[in-house]
């Protein structure tokens, strides 16, 4: 009789295992050894220009929620500062020496007066011969998906992409591009007067997500908001009118597009959550470059877009892997978008014995461990104009920069431009928003940050031009 009710006992736990099993349905059944992926890339976001990084103005309570879910990184940066390049680093996990793409061309940019040397050549476009991040995802055994604004290839199709929505050649949707129709932007031709782009990739990535629940998926989101021409909704305008803003965060047509964006995200996160997909998807937060300062300042952060000071690299960064990642945990720990190729490929499991990879696994800092310490690098040989001359907080006023390169080492900050092999020298711990130049104060960790920079760059063969401009005129 014993036997006989502890055998009954065990049959009722099991049924109530099974209840509460399929209670919680495809959650178990949808947890695999790889997770799903999502890598969201806002454009031209800055590093201050959602909510949970301080600002007072933009409204992203999407955006923040995530960062109360997963780990804010708040040393990110983008591989370059402008928006060609740093997608050519994240997707090739490469920096620019080795693929060339230095900006959208051509590499004299300015007025060729105030050039004083012949800048590197630039190249458009990554090689077809370029394994690239959603090969890698492919090779995985992946489903891969693009949506939203692609820019360094003219056809992410041919690059490793199963599904692609919005993505070309252009780094922006042009004139009034943000409503449809949308200026022959790739199958979004079939559009009703007056959809909004960023709504559209949004409801298109979700339908992504639908197909591809029961098998693991790659989606790239890089939405072209909130990169210029500005156009938000009328009822955000207006809002932000009302609202005001301080600091130079104080434009309501931007702030219509940042909320817009933070309300996608919102609608993607929600669909993830209700296919019981969320245990099971690692999602990435960021932005390509820093944003545009005459837009929106990212005080105390230097400069903007286009400049290698700390307001055209540094970006908000969020990932979150849930049973991964301690949610609500911040790391100061400068990492770069070259970091991900490599990330990915240690979660995957995916052996590319002759691909080059710049950037480290960052998997010891999401799983609460250290990496080593290690030096970052930038390198522009190229001039890149001016947008404002009173509010872009440059070298000088007619150049957001001129060629050059920069390391970040332990919170050292070493530039060196190559018209007047200049060097400055900031300690990022004790002056973030680079004023105060201790290069001939320190010459010590001035040479040795110069002496790394320069090794690095003869390890990837960067060009470094000295050609005189014979069109200079120091007069101009």
């Amino acid at each position: 009789m014993k036997k006989t009710i502890i055998t009954g006992a065990a049959v009722l736990l099991l049924l109530t295992l099974l209840i509460s099993c399929k209670t919680k349905g495809k959650e178990l059944s949808s947890i695999s050894k790889h997770p799903n992926v999502i890598y969201i890339n806002v454009d031209d976001l800055g590093w201050k220009d959602v909510g949970y990084m301080g600002s007072n103005y933009f409204e992203t309570p999407n955006i923040d929620k995530l960062s109360k879910e997963g780990m804010v990184f708040t040393q990110g940066y983008a591989a370059a500062a402008n928006c060609a390049p740093s997608r050519a680093c994240l997707m090739s996990g490469q920096n620019t020496p080795r693929h060339g793409v230095y900006t959208v061309s051509p590499s004299t940019r300015g007025n060729s007066k105030s050039r004083k040397i012949i800048p590197s050549p630039n190249t458009d476009h990554l090689t077809s011969a370029m394994v690239t991040m959603a090969e890698m995802f492919k090779k995985a055994g992946y489903t891969t998906g693009t949506f939203g604004k692609w820019h360094v290839t003219k056809n992410p199709l041919n690059d490793g992409f199963d599904v692609n929505i919005g993505g070309d050649h252009r780094g922006n949707p042009g004139k009034n591009g943000y409503t449809a129709p949308y200026n022959k932007l790739p199958n979004l031709e079939k559009a009703p007067e007056g959809e909004h782009l960023t709504d559209r990739l949004t409801n298109e990535a979700i339908n992504f997500v639908e197909a591809n629940k029961d098998t693991p998926f790659f989606l790239y989101l890089p939405y072209y908001a909130v990169h210029t021409p500005l156009m938000g909704k009328d009822e955000f305008i207006e809002k932000y009118k009302a609202k005001g803003g301080s600091d130079g965060q104080d434009n309501p047509v931007f702030a219509a597009m940042v909320e817009n964006v933070d309300i996608n995200i919102g609608r993607l996160l929600n669909v993830i959550e209700k296919l019981h997909l969320s245990n099971n998807t690692l999602i990435v937060f960021t932005s390509d470059n820093g944003g545009i300062r005459s837009i929106s300042t990212q005080n105390p952060l230097r400069a903007g877009k286009g400049s290698y000071y700390e307001g055209g690299t540094r970006v908000p960064y969020i990932v979150k892997w849930p049973n991964h990642i301690k949610a609500g945990s911040t790391n100061a720990t400068p990492i770069v978008n070259l970091d991900f190729f490599p990330t990915f490929l240690d979660i995957l499991e995916v052996d590319l014995p002759n691909k080059i990879l710049d950037g480290t696994s960052i998997l010891p800092l999401l799983k609460g461990h250290k990496i080593k310490d290690r030096p970052l690098f930038w390198h522009f040989p190229i001039y890149l104009e001016a947008y404002n001359e009173s509010k872009d907080d440059g070298r000088d006023p007619l150049f957001r920069t001129r060629p050059g390169s920069t390391i970040l080492y332990k919170n050292w900050k070493l530039h060196h431009y190559f018209e007047d092999n200049a060097l400055e020298l900031y300690n990022l711990e004790k002056d973030l928003g680079e004023r105060t130049n201790l290069a001939a104060m320190n010459p010590e960790k001035t040479e040795e940050l110069y002496r790394i920079l320069d090794s690095w760059r003869k390890e990837v063969d960067a060009p470094v031009p000295s050609e005189p401009n014979p069109e200079y005129d120091p007069n101009f």
